[in-house]
C-alpha cells in the first residue's frame, strides 16, 4: 500500500516500499525533535462484564419457548461461557505470575548466598596472609627456624609428612616401608 507523504519541498512524495514509508516516518519524526512523540499505553487487558444478578426469563429448548427466544439463550448462554473461560485464563496468570516472583526470589536469595559465602572465604583468606605477613615480619629474616616452616605448611595442608595412628610424624618412605614390611610378615 503506497502512502503519500509531503516532502520538506513542498512536493508530494511516495513510498514505493515498506523501507521508504519508514524512512519517511524517521524524516518527519527528526524534523522537529523538541516535539514530544505520542507513545501509547500498553493494554492492560480486557475487562468482562459482570454476570447478570438475575435472569428473569429461562430459556431452553422446553415446549412453549418461542422460535425467537432460542437465539437469545444462545447468547446469554455464549457470553456466560466466555466470561467463566476469562476468569479461569485470569486465575492461571495470577498463579503462574505468582510463581514466577517465588522463584526469582528464591534465585535471589540463593545468589546472594552464594555471594555471601564467597566473601567469607576470601576474607578468611585475606586475614590468614595478613596474620601470615605480619608474623614473618615480627621475627629476624635469619631466626626462622624448621618448626616454625612445618607449622606452616601444616596449616596450609601442604607438607611431606603426615600422621600415623599414634600421632607420631611418619614420612611418605617409611609409611611405604612399613607396608611393605607387614605384607612380607603375611
Amino acid at each position: 500500500m503506497a502512502t503519500k507523504e509531503k516532502a520538506s519541498t513542498g512536493s508530494v512524495a511516495v513510498a514505493k516500499t515498506p523501507a521508504d514509508l519508514q524512512r519517511m516516518r524517521l524524516e518527519k519524526l527528526m524534523a522537529a525533535p523538541v516535539k514530544p512523540v505520542f507513545i501509547p499505553e500498553k493494554s492492560k487487558g480486557a475487562k468482562m462484564k459482570e454476570p447478570p444478578e438475575f435472569i428473569r426469563n429461562v430459556w431452553g429448548s422446553s415446549a412453549g419457548a418461542g422460535s425467537g427466544d432460542f437465539h437469545v439463550y444462545r447468547g446469554v448462554r455464549r457470553r456466560e461461557y466466555a466470561r467463566q473461560k476469562f476468569t479461569a485464563e485470569q486465575n492461571d496468570k495470577m498463579d503462574k505470575d505468582e510463581k514466577y516472583h517465588i522463584k526469582v526470589e528464591e534465585n535471589k536469595k540463593a545468589a546472594e548466598e552464594r555471594t555471601a559465602k564467597k566473601r567469607a572465604k576470601r576474607l578468611k583468606k585475606k586475614e590468614k596472609l595478613k596474620s601470615k605477613k605480619a608474623r614473618k615480619d615480627n621475627k629476624p629474616s635469619g631466626e626462622n627456624s624448621d618448626e616454625d616452616e612445618k607449622h606452616e605448611d601444616n596449616e596450609d595442608g601442604n607438607t611431606d609428612d603426615q600422621v600415623d595412628e599414634n600421632s607420631q610424624p611418619v614420612s611418605r618412605n617409611s609409611r611405604s616401608n612399613k607396608d611393605q614390611n607387614q605384607k612380607q610378615d603375611e
